[in-house]
């Protein structure tokens, strides 16, 4: 089976997982089989899912707090993933127009508000 390279990026108290031992960042290659998905990097990094804020694949959104369609993303060789903490923020003006991986766009215009919230954790309300 042929394996791929992925550039993972964690940021904030999720560096620990990247092996650092401090709260800033860590940066790692893993290999992974191909064919591997979001959700096989998330066990290979033994990173809950629940504890990712906002999530890009290669620049892409992917994922943010409680809107997570991207498990099932099939990654490929030379992927870079950046992985943020839920006490990280993006501020709500600069999403409209950012690229984004296709389950992302996807779950996010089968919602009625567009996806235009900042979580997605039943707390959060509708960007007028």
């Amino acid at each position: 089976m042929t394996e791929i390279n992925i550039e993972v990026w964690l940021y904030g108290p999720l560096a620990r997982y990247g092996g650092s031992t401090g709260e800033v960042f860590a940066q790692c290659n893993l290999l992974l089989p191909g064919g591997s998905t979001v959700q096989d990097l998330l066990a290979r990094l033994a990173l809950p899912t629940e504890e990712r804020g906002i999530t890009f694949i290669n620049g892409d959104l992917s994922a943010m707090p409680g809107l997570q369609p991207d498990l099932s993303h099939v990654l490929a060789d030379g992927d870079r993933v950046s992985f943020f903490h839920l006490k990280s923020m993006w501020p709500f003006q600069y999403r409209h127009g950012v690229g984004t991986v296709a389950e992302f766009a996807q779950a996010t215009q089968a919602r009625d508000d567009g996806g235009r919230r900042s979580r997605f954790d039943g707390d959060a309300q509708p960007v007028e």
